[in-house]
C-alpha cells in the first residue's frame, strides 16, 4: 500500500500509527502540502477534495483517514481494533465522529495561527481565533475527560478510535493548547504515545521538522 501524506498532519499520522501497529507495510510518498502539492491536477485526481492523506492498494484509491484506519486494520484481520459487532462498532464510530466534528476543529484552529502562519509566513497570529480556539478546547477536553471516566482506552480497550483522536491530542500541547489540565485524558494520550506504532511515527514527524 502507498499512502500520500505530510509527517506533520495528524489525519495522516494517525493512519501511519495504525499500519505500524499492525504491522502493514505503507510506502510513504511526502506532498508538501504548505506548497500546494496536495491541489495539483495529478492530485487531484486521486482524491479531488485536494486533501490528504490518500491511500492507494491497487487500482483502490480511498480519501479520508478514518475509513483509512478501519480498512487497514480490516486487511491485518485486526477485528480487536477494529470490532464490527454492532455495539462495538457504534462505540468506535462515535468517538471517530466526535473528534471530526468536535475535538480536531479548534485544535486546528489554534495550530494554523501559531504554527502554520509561521511556516508559511503569513503574519502574526489572530489573538482573537486563539483566543475562541482555546475556549473551544477547553470544552471538548472535558468532554474526554469525563468520557474516560476509569477507562484506559476511549472504548474501554485499544480501538482505532485512539489512534484517530491521539495525534490531536499531541498536537494540541505542541500549540500551546493545556491538555495537562485534564489529568485522565493526559494519562490516555501518554499510554497511546508509549506505543512503538505512536512512538515511530510521532519520531518522523520530529524529524522532518
Amino acid at each position: 500500500m502507498k499512502l500520500y501524506q505530510h509527517p506533520f498532519s495528524p489525519n495522516c499520522q494517525k493512519v501511519v500509527a495504525v499500519a505500524h501497529e499492525v504491522g502493514v507495510p505503507l510506502e510513504l510518498a511526502t506532498v508538501e502540502i504548505f506548497k500546494g502539492e496536495a491541489r495539483t491536477p495529478a492530485m487531484r485526481a486521486k482524491n479531488p477534495n485536494g486533501k490528504l492523506p490518500i491511500l492507494e492498494d491497487g487500482d483502490f484509491v480511498l480519501w479520508e483517514s478514518t475509513a483509512m484506519l478501519a480498512y487497514i486494520a480490516a486487511k491485518a484481520g485486526r477485528a480487536d481494533l477494529a470490532p464490527t459487532t454492532p455495539r462495538e462498532r457504534a462505540e468506535v464510530d462515535r468517538w471517530t465522529s466526535w473528534q471530526g466534528a468536535h475535538f480536531a476543529p479548534p485544535i486546528r484552529k489554534v495550530s494554523f495561527e501559531r504554527i502554520v502562519k509561521k511556516v508559511m509566513g503569513l503574519g502574526a497570529p489572530d489573538e482573537a481565533a486563539v483566543k475562541g480556539g482555546i475556549s473551544e478546547f477547553a470544552a471538548q477536553a472535558s468532554v474526554l475527560e469525563q468520557s474516560l471516566g476509569a477507562k484506559e482506552y476511549l472504548c474501554g480497550r485499544l480501538t482505532i478510535a485512539d489512534f484517530d483522536l491521539a495525534p490531536y491530542a499531541a498536537l494540541a500541547a505542541s500549540c500551546g493548547l493545556d491538555f495537562e489540565a485534564y489529568p485522565k485524558a493526559t494519562a490516555w494520550l501518554d499510554r497511546m504515545t508509549a506505543r512503538d506504532s505512536m512512538k515511530k511515527t510521532l519520531a518522523a514527524a520530529r524529524e522532518a521538522a
